[in-house]
């Protein structure tokens, strides 16, 4: 009898809580808190974006929707969404399908663990 393995894919955040603490500095509590809420919900939103275009085949909407969230998941320190972004852009590109599929479904694991940190932070008073 075949033996079936089950494997389960724990992705990290990739929070920078150093650039969290430059908002604060920067825009002070009120402020610092509205552009991460901005941000977290611009995210929410283009990653549903991101979806439907490669749901679609839409290599340039994917692109686009690809480099708005890069530059917003670098506004708030997201990291790991940085780089898992930047790596599925490098597959469209290169027209790697099967990269690209697999890319996209890291993408969004990474991204769901990294809404859900930055929104259970909650109070951020640093």
């Amino acid at each position: 009898m075949a033996q079936v393995s089950h494997l389960t894919c724990d992705e990290i955040s990739g929070l920078d809580p150093a650039r969290i603490v430059v908002l604060y500095a920067e825009l002070g509590e009120r402020g610092a808190e509205r552009v991460i809420s901005l941000a977290m919900e611009d995210l929410a939103e283009t990653l549903v974006g991101i979806e439907t275009a490669a749901a679609c085949g839409d290599r340039a909407q994917l692109t686009e929707r690809l480099s708005h969230m890069e530059d917003l998941a670098d506004q708030v320190g997201l990291t790991s969404m940085v780089v898992v972004a930047r790596d599925l852009l490098n597959c469209i590109a290169s027209g790697d399908g099967t990269a690209q599929a697999a890319v996209l479904a890291r993408l969004m694991r990474v991204a769901d663990r990294s809404l859900t940190e930055v929104w259970d932070l909650g109070d951020l008073r640093l």
